[in-house]
């Protein structure tokens, strides 16, 4: 018999199609979770931004491990969709302690989570070989868990240059892709790429469902759509345009 966390995993998985995004409008809390589902979404995507700015902590990890798994699993227990959980480098460099801590966000009812090739404590990108190794450890984990965890493989190739200098990151990109897909990744995730043609070469050539994060100027989904994107992710926006709101509203209400 299927368990509800495995059937929404694979859910969760067959949403994304190459050729029809899956919107992620990020949530960073129940509340937000539950507005986001009604509207319409099939699935929540956390950001880590948002999670961490939300509890009153900066991005980059600081944001304690055991309350971020709070809140996912209060996310999970609030919508009845699946839920996907921005991890950025897992809280670890260690196998041991990335294999404890993806155990530990399976046992809080997510059935994906992004995986960032960055390193938050250095201010570095991990080379390749480690970055695959460090997959396949999240792989096990979730393979000795019995959920079939979506590995979102985040590079930030891109989005740690600027767009002028992507097309030189491309390569590399590329051969990240097939390194994280060998060692058990289930889709590559692009932040910081926003260049049509760039974004048609990395989904022509990249066996794995592609995301891309949303930016003002980047092509309609239709048209994402037609280079073959898989999923759109909103990132921290949909938290600071909140926040925007809010202040706004706030500083008529004092008047200002």
């Amino acid at each position: 018999m299927t368990s509800p966390q495995v059937a929404r995993a694979n859910a969760f998985a067959a949403l994304h199609v190459k050729g029809s995004p899956l919107i992620l409008y990020n949530a960073w809390d129940p509340g937000s979770a539950k507005a986001i589902r009604d509207a319409g979404a099939r699935a929540i995507a956390t950001g880590s931004w948002s999670v961490a700015a939300a509890n009153g902590y900066d991005d980059g990890e600081k944001i304690p491990l055991h309350l971020l798994v709070d809140i996912a699993r209060r996310i999970v227990a609030n919508v009845d969709v699946p839920v996907t959980l921005d991890f950025e480098s897992g809280y670890a460099r260690a196998g041991s302690v990335l294999e404890k801590n993806v155990r530990e966000v399976i046992g809080a009812g997510v059935v994906g989570i992004n995986l960032e090739d960055q390193q938050i404590s250095d201010d570095a990108i991990y080379g390749i070989e480690e970055q695959a190794s460090r997959i396949g450890t999240a792989r096990s984990a979730a393979n000795d868990s019995g959920v079939p965890l979506f590995i979102n493989a985040r590079t930030d190739v891109f989005l740690r240059s600027e767009p002028p200098e992507h097309p030189s990151h491309v390569d590399e990109a590329i051969e990240r892709a097939a390194a994280y897909a060998k060692a058990g990744a289930s889709g590559f995730f692009v932040p910081g790429l926003r260049d049509p043609a760039l974004i048609a070469r990395i989904c022509d050539t990249v066996k794995l469902p592609v995301n891309v994060m949303f930016y003002p100027e980047l092509l309609p989904v239709a048209q994402l759509g037609e280079l073959g994107v898989a999923g759109l992710s909103y990132g921290p926006r949909p938290y600071r345009e909140m926040i925007a709101w809010l202040t706004n509203a706030a500083k008529l209400a004092h008047g200002q």
